[in-house]
Parts: C-alpha cells; structure tokens; sequence
C-alpha cells in the first residue's frame, strides 16, 4: 500500500512536471534579426486549398512572429526561425508568391494592382494576390517577409522556407534566368556611353497581325494612373494598352530600375548622322500615311514622321536615339563626293569600290581603258526621294550611274580616234558635264563636274603606247622648233635690252647735256635782255649826256657869246684866252720870259717885219693882227635848227630863272 502510494506520488509529480515542461515549451524567443513563421499542426479544421491558413485552420499561419518572447500552445504550433529579408543598396530583390489566385493562361506575372504589400500576407491573399513570380520588385531596405508564402531572391542568397526539393529547382532555375539578364542590377545608361536600351516586353497583350513592334504608351506624367516611367512600373505599363514584345520607346541616359521577369534590355548604340549628311528613315511601324512625293513620283511614296514608310524629312546632324528595330537610318552625304571609275582607287564612301575604267573602242579600232572621276552633290531635301527609288547610294552608283556613265563615254570613244580622245580631253570634259547633268537631275542628283585620266591599255597592249611614244617625240621636236624660235627671239631681245641699257648709262649725260643746253640757252636770253637793258641804259644816257653836253655847250656857248659881245668881237675873246693859256704855260713850264737865247728866223722887208723877232713875237703879232679878226669872222657858220631851238630853250630857262629870282627879291 505505502508502496503503491510512493509510486502514485512518484507518478504525479513526474506528471506535473512534465505539465510544467510542456507549458513551458509554449515559450518562443525570436531574436530581433529574425522572423517566426508560425505553423499549426493540428485544429478545427484542415485547408481546404491554398498554402496559408487564413481562418486559423491547421497549417501555415499567414502571421509572423519578430523579436522577443512569444507563448504558444504547445505541441499545436511550430515557429520556425527566419532570417529578415535584406536588398543591399544598387540592388533588385524578386518575390515569387507560393499561394493567391492562379495566373491568367497569357498572364506571365502576377499583377500587384491590389495585392501589393508583401509584408501582410492576410491583405494579399484577401486582395487578390496571385502566385507565381510578381511584377512589383524589391528595392533597398530590410523586410519582415513571411518566407512561407513568398520567396525572395536576391544576387546573393535566396530566401524561402524550403518545402521541397522541386521548388527548390525551379527557383534557383529563376535566378539563374534573373542572373543572365542582369535583374539584380539597375539598368543604368552612362552619357559617355553613347547608347539607348531597347525593351522588350514579356508579359501583357499580344502585338495584332503586321506589327513588329509595340507602339508608345504611357509616357505622359499628366496621367499618373498610366504613367509607368519607362517601364518601371509594370502594372501601369499594362493598364495603359502597353503589350508584349520589343518596344518602340526606348531609354536613354539614366538609371532605371527595371522588372527583369517583366522586360530585358538590349544597348545599342546611338544614331550619329555626321555633318555632311542626313538621315533618310525607313520606318518599320506606325500608321499608313498619305503619300506626300507628289502625282509626277511614280518610284514609291513618302510619309510623315511616325508613320510607316520612308519619312519626307530626313535627320539633320546629330545624334538621335533611334530605335533601329522599328526602322532604319540611311546615311545620304550633302557634301560634294567623288565617284572614281578606277579600280586600284576607293572614295571614302566605299559608293564606288565595285567600279572599275570604262572600256572604249575608238573611231580608229584603239581599245583603250578610260578612267573617270564624277563629282556628284545631293541636295539634302530631295535625298527622301533618292532612297525611295534605289534603297541606298550604293545601289544608285552600280544599278544606274555606272552603266549610264560607261555607255555614254563608250559613244563619245566610237567618234573620236585615239589621239583627238587624248588631246580634245578638255573639250569632252566640258561637253561631258554640260550633256550628263540633265540625265543626273532625272536621278534627283546634281552632276557638279566630270574629270577624265588618260587612256590605258592591258599589259599585253603596246600600240597605245607606241603612239603615246610619237606624239611624245612630235610633240619634242615641235617644242624643239619653239625653243630656238623662243631663243631667237630672246637673241633680238637681248640686243636690245643692251641697246636700252646702253642708252639707259648715256641718259644721265644727255640729260646733263640737254640741261646744259638749256641752262646755256636761258643764260644766253638773259644775257640778251641784259644786253638790251645796257644797250637802252646806254643810249639813255647818251642821250643823256649828249643832251647835257649840248646844253653845257650851247650854255658856254651863250656864255661865250655874251663875253664876246662884251670884248667887243670873237677876236677879242680868242685873244683874251690864247693870252691866259699862254700865261698859264709860262707859270707852269717856269720858262724866262726874256729868254737867254734869242732865237729868230728870217725876215722879209718888204713886209715891214723885223729879221730878228722871237716866236713870241710873231705869236703876239698873229693875234693882234686885223687879219686874225677877218678870219675869225669868216669861220663863223649858221646854226642847226636843232641847236637853236635847244639854244632858245636855254634861253628862255635862263629868263625864267631870272625873273623868278627878281620876283622873289620883290616880295622880300
């Protein structure tokens, strides 16, 4: 009895602390970096369908369980430890939904209109979240995510409450998809990489029939219900029209963060339309436009920008982020450019690598081969219609211009011979350009000038050159012939550029001599006009002193006269003066007036002179004589009507004078 007492008590207290142990097992620590996911093992009722327990049936619960102490009822529930969901930064985390709605069959994503919050189960299974992999993408931050009912897959780890071995699979085949398409990043566009990213969308509607590619929607921020800011938003991207399928728009510089599942990106590089060309676009898409070439353009149609077709305005340069999946550039230069017809030569287009010298038969049966060089300029308006009737210049070069340019110079070889097609090669240039440049226009070109090489022949051919050896040697003995005439003639020249420069050194003494001449021809005028100045001053002053000599003359005269008339005859007077003379020579001679020697000469007695009488004597005897006074009146001679009228003039002066000298005495 004490035994079996012993035992129940024994029995008892194992029981009640077993009791204990198992209230005690209710207790959950979660630490604060971790997440409880609660799983119920037995209640009420089982799930009917799904994964989550939402009305507390046995099973996942759709709550968790974050840091700190937390009592449950034991042995019912199990908490299994989670870490918390973390995105490093720059980074994409994906969700994959294990319970909600089913997909639509063309649904690949599921939509989270509604459902998306993926921190709540509950509200996203009660909105109307779907399973399967989600549009919405997780961004940088750290989350509390029920990994029961979602999977999360991030470059670095995947996390998930594992269930089984298969959908361990298929995940990781998930992110190795994610992986390869670059999901874990941003897209990011750098602007020194000079590239747009094209999308391509793999969810939504398909493209109708005759599309290629899906056309814009949804980029107007004015409508932030539609606006998915280039594909980030997937869901508004849908609900804007947006369908599967590479994408018209594109991005460009910038950082976007892009549901891989939902659209791949593909760089390319920009559209670079160089300066000197323009962009022609073929476009690939858009709606059937009216045609705008024209009723007289029978080579296709050209439409406006957007519309499918090739546009009527062309890029100008520049760069365009041109989606070259919805359409095409062709590049037209508008600068002049060389088409070369030889073959060894390339113009930097590459339009002329296939063309080679236009082979030509001439009047005279010569096969020579012509090189040409065309220079050919587009105008950028009209290169629309150039690409609309030959796809591209290269196709314009070796479909038309080739076998025109060949046959029209073909015709120009058959009516010329040889040598004329070498020396007339100005000529045919000119007629060339003048004659083609209708036929260009045609084309929508502009033939700007036709240059022509000289003729050649194959290596086999040797006439070409036996005649370009005798034009060679004409052409030396004609210049030859030219060189001595030249030089003949630059003899004759020579002579007389030395003949000019000798009279160039006798210049400077003619010209002295001429002045000379001349000096000596002014000097000889003014010695003239001097001569005649002193010859009229001369004869002004003799006249002068003529007349002042026949005045002093006639005045002495009149003064003689009038002491004349005062000794009482001319006799008188002469006697008075021969006396005085005679004195005056005595006086100065000091000769004796009684000489010491008498000198006499013979005398005549009949005329009563003295034998002995001195030369005194018979001096003093002449003047005293009566006959010396006869004499002195017989040589007495009339006047000159000249001298008595100065004599009157005189005359008359001198009464003048003296009856001024009375009158001034009267009025003293």
């Amino acid at each position: 009895m004490t035994g079996l007492l012993t035992f129940g008590i024994m029995l008892l207290i194992l029981l009640s602390f077993m009791g204990i142990l198992i209230l005690l097992s209710g207790i959950r620590f979660i630490p604060n970096n971790r997440i409880g996911l609660v799983e119920k093992r037995f209640g009420a009722s089982s799930i009917k369908s799904g994964l989550i327990a939402l009305q507390g049936e046995a099973g996942f619960q759709p709550q968790i369980l974050r840091g700190g102490l937390h009592y449950l009822t034991p042995i019912q529930y199990v908490v299994h430890i989670a870490p918390l969901v973390t995105i490093t930064q720059g980074k994409i985390g994906y969700i994959f939904a294990r319970d909600g709605k089913p997909l639509e069959p063309a649904q690949v994503l599921a939509s989270n209109i509604n459902a998306n919050d993926f921190q709540d189960v509950e509200a996203f299974l009660k909105n109307g979240g779907q399973r399967g992999p989600q549009r919405r993408i997780l961004r940088e931050g750290t989350y509390a995510i029920n990994l029961v009912q979602f999977v999360v897959i991030t470059e670095e780890r995947v996390y998930s409450l594992p269930l089984s071995r298969e959908e361990n699979e298929v995940i990781m085949r998930m992110a190795e998809v994610i992986k390869e398409r670059g999901g874990f990043r941003p897209v990011i566009i750098k602007d020194t990489d000079d590239k747009i990213g094209i999308v391509t969308i793999h969810d939504g509607p398909s493209l109708p029939q005759g599309e290629i590619i899906a056309p814009v929607v949804g980029d107007d921020p004015a409508q932030p219900e539609t606006y998915h800011n280039k594909f980030q938003d997937a869901d508004r991207f849908l609900l804007a029209g947006g369908m599967r399928g590479r994408q018209l728009q594109v991005l460009v510089e910038g950082t976007y963060y892009i549901n891989r599942l939902f659209g791949t990106v593909e760089m390319i590089p920009k559209t670079v339309i160089e300066v000197g060309n323009v962009g022609v676009v073929v476009s690939y898409t858009g709606a059937m436009g009216a045609d705008l070439s024209g009723q007289e353009y029978r080579h296709g149609e050209l439409v406006e920008r957007g519309n499918r077709g090739v546009w009527s305005e062309p890029l100008l340069p520049g760069k365009y982020p041109f989606n070259t999946y919805a359409g095409k550039v062709i590049s037209v230069p508008t600068t002049n450019f060389i088409l070369k017809w030889i073959r060894s030569q390339v113009g930097s287009h590459n339009f002329d690598e296939n063309l080679s010298e236009v082979s030509l038969i001439t009047k005279d049966a010569f096969e020579p081969s012509l090189p040409l060089s065309v220079v050919v300029h587009i105008d950028y308006k009209k290169a629309p219609l150039v690409i609309q009737r030959f796809g591209d210049i290269k196709k314009l070069v070796e479909q038309t211009l080739d076998p025109m340019v060949a046959a029209y110079f073909k015709n120009i070889g058959q009516t010329r011979t040889l040598i004329q097609l070498l020396q007339e090669r100005s000529q045919i240039q000119q007629q060339a350009s003048m004659e083609m440049k209708e036929k260009f226009q045609h084309y929508n070109l502009e033939l700007e000038e036709v240059l022509i090489g000289t003729p050649t022949s194959s290596a086999e051919d040797h006439q070409i050159e036996t005649i370009l050896t005798q034009l060679r040697s004409r052409q030396i003995a004609t210049e030859q012939v030219e060189t001595y005439n030249r030089q003949q003639a630059a003899a004759v020249k020579e002579r007389e550029l030395r003949e000019a420069e000798s009279r160039a050194a006798m210049q400077a003494k003619i010209t002295e001599a001429e002045l000379n001449i001349n000096i000596q021809t002014n000097q000889g005028k003014a010695e003239y006009q001097r001569s005649i100045q002193q010859a009229a001053q001369i004869r002004a002053l003799a006249e002068a002193e003529a007349e002042k000599t026949a005045r002093i003359g006639i005045a002495q005269a009149l003064a003689t006269e009038e002491q004349v008339r005062a000794y009482g005859g001319p006799q008188f007077q002469v006697t008075q003066q021969v006396l005085n003379r005679f004195a005056e020579a005595i006086q100065q001679s000091k000769v004796d007036v009684v000489p010491r020697v008498m000198v006499t000469s013979g005398g005549n007695a009949e005329n009563g002179s003295s034998a002995s009488g001195s030369i005194m004597e018979a001096l003093l005897t002449m003047l005293l004589s009566e006959r010396y006074g006869a004499l002195a009146g017989e040589n007495q001679s009339a006047r000159s009507p000249e001298a008595e009228s100065l004599r009157q003039q005189i005359y008359e002066s001198i009464k003048k004078s003296a009856r001024e000298d009375e009158e001034k005495k009267t009025k003293k």
